[in-house]
């Protein structure tokens, strides 16, 4: 690969459902553009070549998949990859810098269960089997503040309904934000789902699996506290509290 673009832009359809995101391009360093260059051929994948899903053929093995929609600059991800060997991670992000930073990331760690795609995780999500997660992460996904945007959000309820489809029975779907907006509307629609049952009594303690990035620190600095859910799918011996 000689080229810094590696995502050349898609083919228009017509009548595309609404996005959750803004694809973003955004500079790179030398060691990002390196990176991507030695890197994703081997551990990238684009979501409109991802047809059959294959996770297997994807990571070399066997093993239980967890599912991050966007993720960054990908520090959640490499930390919570490394501390959790036995489980495979997949990234989905749009950012090119953040895609280029999981990448090197994952290199200087030495990491083997980490693979980042790039495009529409939804468009992803629908191309997996059921049953085919055993966790999701959503850590701060783009609040769209503004009322005639809301429609954009991420968590919303034929949205939820589909990664519900995608978790395995006891499989957990975790989001976090830093917008009590955001995060009222979340717990609503997502205790509004039958198929899912919440781990606690409304928002969650802090997971100390999930790591604390510059994201978080800045919104605590700026006295935004941070809302965590933990969602499992329902299954007939899985009740609140397990």
């Amino acid at each position: 690969m000689t080229t810094t673009e590696p995502f050349p832009a898609a083919a228009s359809h017509p009548a595309r459902p609404i996005r959750t995101f803004h694809p973003r391009r955004g500079r790179m360093s030398g060691r990002q553009t390196a990176a991507l260059e030695q890197l994703w051929p081997v551990y990238g994948l684009r979501v409109d070549d991802a047809a059959p899903f294959d996770p297997v053929s994807l990571f070399g093995r066997q093993a239980p998949l967890v599912l991050e929609i966007g993720s960054g600059m990908g520090d959640t991800t490499v930390a919570m990859a490394a501390a959790d060997p036995d489980r495979d991670y997949l990234a989905v992000e749009v950012h090119t810098p953040g895609i280029a930073n999981l990448l090197d990331l994952a290199q200087l760690r030495g990491l083997r269960n980490v693979r980042v795609a790039e495009g529409d995780a939804l468009d992803l999500v629908r191309l997996m089997p059921p049953d085919a997660l055993d966790a999701i992460h959503i850590f701060f996904p783009d609040p769209w503040p503004k009322s005639r945007h809301h429609k954009r959000r991420l968590i919303q309820p034929p949205h939820v309904a589909l990664l519900r489809s995608r978790l395995a029975v006891g499989g957990t779907l975790h989001c976090a934000t830093d917008w009590a907006e955001y995060a009222e509307s979340m717990r609503i629609t997502l205790d509004g789902d039958p198929g899912l049952v919440n781990r606690y009594d409304g928002y969650a303690p802090r997971p100390a699996h999930r790591p604390v990035t510059r994201f978080e620190r800045r919104a605590l600095a700026a006295g935004r506290p941070i809302a965590d859910l933990l969602y499992a799918r329902r299954g007939p011996l899985l009740t609140p509290g397990v």
